[in-house]
């Protein structure tokens, strides 16, 4: 006999504390970010005094998102099984004391190797975190407590990049990773008392009893369908575009417009999510007010996000003005963020309860996965690419980003009026 979920009695559902949880998870998710981005921040410092070149700088970039990808399926299948609490907050212990020890790498292994083990421990957080908020959040408030949650990954950006830069202007590339990795992981201890285990399904409206998710193809195939398949093609689209900006806003600011190591660091975040972090509770209350009367919304909202923000990448690749720039990169935050808002409310609507967590671990894997590819590949065309500078070529590179943005907004249309013929059908 399978064993079964490991579930305890749901906590009270006040209003307090169902937001209390999402923000509990906010502050982890905060730390989630902060820990991954930090080292893209120090890339030119690395570049310096390693003598690292752009090419095998991407490679300390993609190492993270590739044990990343490769391990969100196991993270959730085992996050529909067992208590989900404990893989965040345990996850969160993990990553952060690998944290750590990215302060004492000295050669390119090293940091290759730091960067596979936080992208497995980081693996286990979304899934596990996406399925606890869905069920102390039904439909008519899920988007918007997916979206505040996901205002943490913004914050953790922005903090982890520019006081990471900060950190290591004043006192050396390794202090950053020692206080965040050290900081995180008190965290998780505090919030073991205060996180409770929600049953799975609880949030809906009609709850059916399910038999525990198993590796069957029935399983796989319920989870599989056409709308969820779309959705995780665009999420490849989108993720190979933020991992790109991600990893290399920083060193594009420096070399390009010969910013500071500090003002790249805040730059190259701050203007873009805190854009995201203004247009992602937007999103989130426009597709639950939207989604009563139009079945799809949440899908519709993203490709809104996505179409608008190709226009951006665009402009962030070709200008050579720095007012110019920074005008873009929010424009690109705030459709970065309308798009971020719904990514698993919309995956929610078509995946019932019982396989929440494996669904985002898929999501993950396909996402992550095609995604780790965009900083590879940016430092690839850097190096090779037509023009005599490595600058010219990434910024050409960038540009053709938004070729990328425009086709994932037109999956999305078609994602979005498959999940409308769904739920129409459903409440017939």
């Amino acid at each position: 006999m399978s064993p079964r979920p490991v579930e305890v009695p749901s906590p009270p559902r006040t209003a307090a504390y169902k937001w209390g949880v999402v923000f509990m998870l906010w502050l982890v998710c905060f730390f989630n970010y902060a820990d991954r981005q930090a080292i893209f921040a120090v890339f030119p410092r690395l570049k310096v005094e390693f003598g690292f070149s752009t090419v095998q700088l991407g490679l300390i970039g993609s190492a993270f998102m590739w044990v990343y990808a490769l391990g969100s399926p196991v993270a959730g299948f085992v996050g529909d099984r067992l208590r989900r609490k404990d893989l965040v907050l345990g996850g969160c212990i993990f990553w952060s004391g690998v944290t750590v020890l990215t302060g004492r790498c000295t050669k390119l292994w090293h940091f290759v190797t730091v960067r596979a083990l936080e992208g497995f421990g980081e693996t286990f957080y979304f899934p596990a975190s996406m399925s606890i908020i869905s069920d102390y959040h039904g439909p008519r408030s899920r988007s918007r407590a997916l979206a505040f949650h996901q205002s943490g990954v913004y914050a953790g950006t922005v903090v982890g990049s520019a006081l990471g830069a900060w950190l290591a202007q004043r006192y050396g590339w390794r202090s950053g990773f020692y206080v965040f990795g050290s900081v995180g992981a008190v965290l998780a201890l505090c919030l073991y008392a205060s996180l409770r285990e929600p049953q799975r399904g609880a949030a809906e409206t009609v709850v059916k009893p399910t038999a525990p998710l198993r590796l069957t193809r029935a399983d796989f195939a319920g989870i599989l369908t056409p709308p969820v398949l779309l959705l995780m093609a665009v999420f490849v689209a989108a993720n190979f575009v933020a991992t790109i900006f991600l990893t290399w806003t920083p060193t594009f600011l420096v070399e390009k417009f010969h910013y500071s190591l500090a003002e790249a660091g805040l730059y190259g975040t701050a203007f873009i999510h805190l854009a995201s972090a203004v247009a992602a509770p937007c999103g989130g209350w426009l597709a639950d007010r939207a989604r009563p009367r139009m079945p799809g919304a949440r899908a519709l909202v993203q490709a809104l996000g996505l179409s608008a923000g190709s226009v951006a990448v665009v402009l962030v690749g070709t200008t050579r003005d720095p007012r110019t720039l920074m005008l873009v990169m929010t424009a690109f935050g705030f459709c970065k963020g309308l798009y971020d808002s719904n990514i698993f409310a919309a995956l929610y609507d078509v995946v019932e309860p019982r396989a929440r967590a494996t669904a985002a671990g898929l999501m993950n894997t396909v996402g992550w996965g095609g995604g780790a590819l965009g900083p590879f590949l940016v430092g690839w065309a850097a190096a090779h690419g037509r023009h005599s500078s490595e600058v010219h070529n990434m910024s050409e590179a960038i540009a053709w980003c938004g070729a990328v943005y425009l086709t994932g907004a037109l999956l999305l249309v078609v994602a979005a009026a498959l999940i409308a013929r769904r739920e129409v059908a459903g409440s017939a």
